[in-house]
């Protein structure tokens, strides 16, 4: 089963609603994976398949092996959606 792990700054109240927004919309997908949420220190050091998070915090994550998915604004909901079928749909 495939890992998404949500980073934001601080690893509190938006990457936990992040999470459940993207845990909602792969139900609704009907894509399995473990969603989890975490801070941008801890996130550098955790193993996921794929990276969420807003475009000025996830550029800290790549190193050319990491999937990172980046977002404008986490909390678009239709900007999530397009994000999560563009890189799991297939999987």
């Amino acid at each position: 089963m495939k890992k998404i792990l949500v980073v934001c700054g601080n690893g509190l109240g938006s990457s936990f609603m992040v999470e459940m927004n993207v845990k909602s919309i792969l139900k609704e997908l009907n894509i399995e994976a473990e969603v989890d949420h975490t801070d941008l220190t801890t996130s550098k050091s955790e193993n996921a398949d794929y990276y969420l998070g807003s475009t000025e915090i996830v550029e800290n994550l790549e190193d050319g092996k990491r999937n990172v998915i980046k977002l404008n604004n986490l909390m678009d909901k239709n900007e999530l959606r397009t994000a999560l079928e563009a890189n799991l749909k297939g999987e």
